[in-house]
């Protein structure tokens, strides 16, 4: 079993959701980044994706977007970030994921990145934009590292294009509750609980929902047959952390954990 997987288990067996909080590398800023993260690890993450800014992410929504353009107009690189999780290897209790756009981890070159990552403590990667037909090459580059290629799914996955994901699948499943950006939601769309039944049935390994959520109260819209083995949360901590807050803070409304601001 998976690394990321055993987390996300772990999680379950306690009676709960895996908590994985998503951050933009250098944001709220360069020096800020790296004490939240550790402040999420310490205080309840089970898994951290970790955003690679890019000039054009396209998956993203306007919190994010921004959160990528000022960690790119503070210097913050794929290298940069690659070099630091280094420099922390053993520090980070949570597994980690990066999660990026396709052209930045060419350029760096494939097998480069795999071991890089793999020096860095990096166990699973998220490339939104990297059809699953083109993806072989950076898969068997992350596969010799045994780092996951995480699969996403939505509510326009077909069943066969998830056996397809499946097949191939490591760590955990990703399943995107709408259609669209990344971003804070009022409730979650009435096709989140049927395709976390679909993705159910294709898949053996944990579902992760995510784009939208924002507190534990959003996962009451959904049937007990229909709830996800993690949760994903991105938009709403990077608005919390820019507003002066702390990671801690956020982490608290999952975890139930008292902390002080």
């Amino acid at each position: 079993m998976h690394l990321l997987e055993q987390k996300i288990r772990a999680a379950n067996a306690e009676g709960r959701p895996a908590l994985v909080p998503f951050l933009t590398a250098g944001f709220p800023d360069r020096s800020a980044f790296w004490p939240a993260l550790m402040e999420l690890d310490e205080n309840g993450a089970d898994i951290i994706e970790i955003g690679v800014p890019f000039s054009d992410p396209v998956a993203d929504g306007p919190v994010v977007e921004e959160a990528s353009r000022r960690a790119l107009s503070d210097g913050v690189s794929l290298r940069g970030v690659l070099t630091s999780l280094r420099e922390r290897k053993g520090l980070i209790k949570a597994g980690v994921v990066l999660m990026g756009y396709v052209n930045p981890f060419l350029q760096y070159g494939y097998e480069n990145l795999a071991r890089d990552a793999a020096r860095g403590g990096v166990h699973g990667f998220i490339v939104p934009d990297l059809p699953h037909e083109e993806s072989g090459p950076l898969r068997a580059a992350l596969k010799k590292e045994n780092i996951a290629l995480i699969p996403l799914v939505g509510p326009n996955t077909s069943e066969e294009r998830m056996a397809l994901y499946a097949a191939d699948g490591e760590g955990y499943t990703y399943v995107v509750s709408v259609m669209g950006i990344t971003g804070e939601r009022n409730g979650l769309a009435p096709q989140v609980a049927e395709t976390l039944r679909r993705a159910r049935t294709a898949f053996n390994l944990p579902l992760a929902l995510g784009f939208g959520l924002r507190e534990p109260a959003q996962l009451k819209d959904l049937p007990a047959d229909a709830q996800p083995d993690a949760v994903v949360f991105g938009s709403a901590l990077l608005k919390h952390l820019d507003a002066g807050h702390s990671a801690a803070s956020f982490l608290a409304q999952w975890t139930g954990r008292k902390v002080e601001e």
